[in-house]
């Protein structure tokens, strides 16, 4: 499995406010960002992986919608996290 309980605490340690921040928006865009890249990966492998796709498209809306709402309340945070995971915008 790509995505263990370590990498978990590993990211929200890193972008959220601490190992057990799981609810806070730069944690939850850190993870949909390194799910979205991992499934772009396994895409280049099976291109016929509709499931797949469809899920990336799911994930990219739901950290689009997320960072929209941070843009809205703090630009700081917003261009902060931007930075951080080198997001286009």
């Amino acid at each position: 499995m790509y995505l263990t309980s370590e990498k978990k605490t590993e990211l929200f340690s890193t972008y959220g406010k601490g190992a057990t921040d799981t609810g806070s928006a730069e944690s939850q865009i850190a993870l949909f960002s390194y799910r979205i890249s991992n499934l772009t990966e396994h895409m280049k492998k099976n291109r016929k992986d509709h499931c797949t796709e469809r899920t990336i498209t799911k994930l990219v809306g739901k950290r689009r919608s997320l960072l929209n709402y941070l843009k809205a309340r703090d630009i700081e945070r917003y261009r902060a996290i931007i930075k951080a995971l080198g997001l286009r915008k």
